[in-house]
């Protein structure tokens, strides 16, 4: 009886871990549920903190009537005041100029024609700095040690070129400091505030110039092509070497000490066989260098300095190791500083820490509303491209489905000389979210991969680089992952141009195609480019085609002429002040098919440039894009998204 017992017992104890094993797979197998799309592309509550000068004070943005203000609070006070005050559209960025006045930028409905605005902490005495129509203003150098005066670029002169000025930020009065000789895109100071080195280029020739002092010439110290980078960073602590990116000699580009003077490498601080080097940080206070930050599949850091590195030991024995942390912002004294944390499934949260006594504060989830639980891994993946090349990307699965016959959204970046990064992206969580995997490659051309990457897409628009979007595809098929007829791809900028081509040139591929703000005519975009983006017109010919000597080349790439391949359903958007990719891209694409007896939707946004950044206008088009994508590949939908 006893043997029963305990057989029963037994039986008893092994069926319930089944039910709880098998409760547990299934809530781990569970889909999300259905989260609303605003709570992925609403305005954060707050963001881009950062500290007063003093470190009294924290300054953030949050929206004020649907736009990003700035709002200041001091530290340990539940109180906040609103700074700004701007109804239209965003502020673009700003930072504090002393302890009691900040400077911001914004343009006008997307234009890109940035101003320069400068406001008391306390919302008095606002004024526009830059006042001037069709100019675009861009920051030189913050002049930290100078309260009153920030250094500044603007195309005042000439709409192509940037000349140098010293702007008073109380009476707006503006001194000339350097004028543009031609092909200058990039001025570097020391660290009294002094102008010494620039880049100039032709579009395919770089110079990089150097100067004593501000009343010497610049003379040319080194002549590269454009293919050869020494990206001056910033000066040595006594002003005699620059510190820079450079690819001289070399793939990848390695962080090096440069003798300015004589125009050459003198030391290799850190390269990486793997990737490029980028980024290079500094303590002003102890002018010690303290880090370099890259990107392998994740973001990376190689620490030069003890205390920075203690520094960033102390935060992660405090915040774990689950998500990626960052120092976002330090006082002058460098005693005090804002920290986020982040991860490809949450947005984070923002502290504040007291470094001296190793005190670490909450603030604010930066989106509390976003359960990173129900979101979906980011996981780095590589594949071959059909000639041989190793592709890395991110691919996104939906949480809770098996990775089996899927919808997929295909997703290649803009740029098209950038790539993608792991980290939380809404765009992707949405999808995911609503029942898509999604593939993000970094095809032939993306940045950060070495010269030799980046130059296997000179003049493969719609060729090779669009043959690696489509080797992504085919490698989704024959892992089982992606359902061969329910595959779309969707892009922003030159990933429009990627969305085109595909429907074009491989409509075989895809079931649907979204198409953001992107390149239809090669020919058309070359000739509406803004003005300052002449300089690097030859470049670009040599990049991707002259319209001259290339036109036949061009005109095969350019899906404009391509539009009676087109098979599968097309959605469109464009903001019309687009001064990157014009508006007329979209029109010609949307007549043609006009003329075929085929609608496509079209959404134009009268009040938005490259890319929607006004709240309401971001929920039309992502609600949009649900129901399209549903409709035609099968995903969900919720029942409070826009239409």
């Amino acid at each position: 009886m006893k043997k029963v017992l305990n057989f029963r017992l037994f039986y008893l104890i092994v069926f319930s871990v089944l039910l709880v094993s098998c409760a547990d797979r299934n809530s781990k197998n569970q889909q999300a549920p259905i989260i609303p799309l605003t709570n992925f592309f609403r305005n954060p509550d707050i963001s881009y903190l950062l500290l007063s000068p003093d470190g009294d004070k924290i300054s953030f943005t949050k929206p004020y009537k649907n736009r990003m203000n700035v709002f200041v609070t001091k530290i340990g006070s539940i109180d906040t005041f609103r700074v700004t005050s701007v109804e239209d559209r965003n502020i673009s960025s700003y930072f504090w100029k002393s302890n009691n006045r900040l400077i911001y930028v914004k343009d006008n409905g997307g234009d890109e024609n940035f101003h320069l605005f400068a406001v008391d902490a306390d919302g008095k005495n606002p004024k526009d700095l830059t006042p001037f129509k069709n100019v675009r203003v861009q920051i030189v150098d913050e002049l930290i040690d100078y309260e009153d005066e920030v250094l500044v670029q603007m195309n005042k002169r000439n709409p192509e070129l940037f000349d140098v000025y010293r702007l008073n930020i109380k009476t707006g009065v503006m001194t000339s400091v350097a004028e543009n000789p031609g092909g200058i895109s990039n001025w570097l100071t020391d660290h009294t505030g002094t102008i010494r080195v620039a880049v100039q280029t032709d579009g395919v020739r770089s110079n990089l110039l150097y100067r004593e002092n501000e009343k010497s010439p610049f003379k040319v110290v080194l002549q590269t092509s454009f293919k050869e980078q020494v990206n001056p960073l910033f000066f040595s602590f006594d002003n005699k070497y620059i510190y820079a990116c450079s690819n001289l000699n070399r793939d990848k580009s390695a962080i090096v000490k440069f003798d300015i003077a004589k125009g050459k490498e003198i030391e290799v601080l850190f390269e990486h066989p793997d990737v490029d080097l980028e980024n290079l940080d500094y303590s002003r206070k102890r002018k010690v260098l303290t880090s370099v930050t890259y990107h392998t599949e994740k973001t990376e850091m190689k620490f030069l300095d003890k205390t920075t590195e203690d520094i960033y030991a102390k935060l992660k024995q405090k915040l774990g190791n689950q998500y990626e942390i960052i120092i976002t912002s330090t006082n002058k004294n460098e005693d005090k500083c804002l920290v986020r944390t982040m991860s490809d499934r949450s947005l984070g949260t923002s502290y504040f820490y007291d470094i001296t006594n190793d005190k670490l504060t909450k603030i604010i989830e930066r989106a509390p509303w976003i359960n990173e639980d129900e979101m979906s891994e980011m996981k780095p993946i590589s594949y071959k491209s059909k000639d041989g090349l190793v592709i890395h990307g991110y691919l996104t699965l939906p949480k809770g489905l098996d990775a089996k016959n899927l919808p997929i959204v295909v997703n290649p970046h803009g740029g098209p000389w950038a790539r993608d990064y792991w980290g939380f992206n809404p765009e992707v969580q949405f999808l995911a979210n609503r029942g898509y995997a999604v593939l993000q490659m970094n095809f032939r051309g993306s940045t950060g991969y070495g010269r030799k990457f980046w130059e296997s897409s000179f003049k493969q628009w719609g060729r090779t680089m669009q043959q690696d979007i489509s080797d992504g595809v085919n490698w989704l098929v024959s892992e089982g992952i992606a359902d061969p007829k329910r595959v779309a791809i969707y892009g922003a900028s030159y990933g429009g141009y990627a969305t085109l081509a595909g429907l074009t040139f491989t409509p075989e591929l895809y079931a649907c195609g979204v198409d953001y703000v992107g390149v239809s005519n090669m020919f058309t975009f070359m000739g509406t480019i803004p003005p300052y983006w002449k300089p690097y017109l030859e470049m670009f010919h040599e990049m991707v085609g002259n319209p001259q000597s290339d036109s036949i080349s061009l005109r095969e790439i350019s899906p404009v002429f391509y539009v009676d391949k087109i098979r599968a359903p097309l959605f469109i958007a464009q903001g019309a002040n687009d001064p990157r990719v014009n508006k007329a891209e979209s029109d010609q694409v949307v007549e043609a098919l006009k003329k075929r007896g085929i609608q496509v939707e079209y959404m134009v946004k009268d009040n938005e440039g490259h890319g929607f950044a006004n709240e309401e206008n971001q929920f039309d088009f992502y609600g949009s894009m649900e129901h399209f994508l549903a409709k035609h590949i099968g995903g969900r939908i919720s029942n409070n998204s826009p239409k």
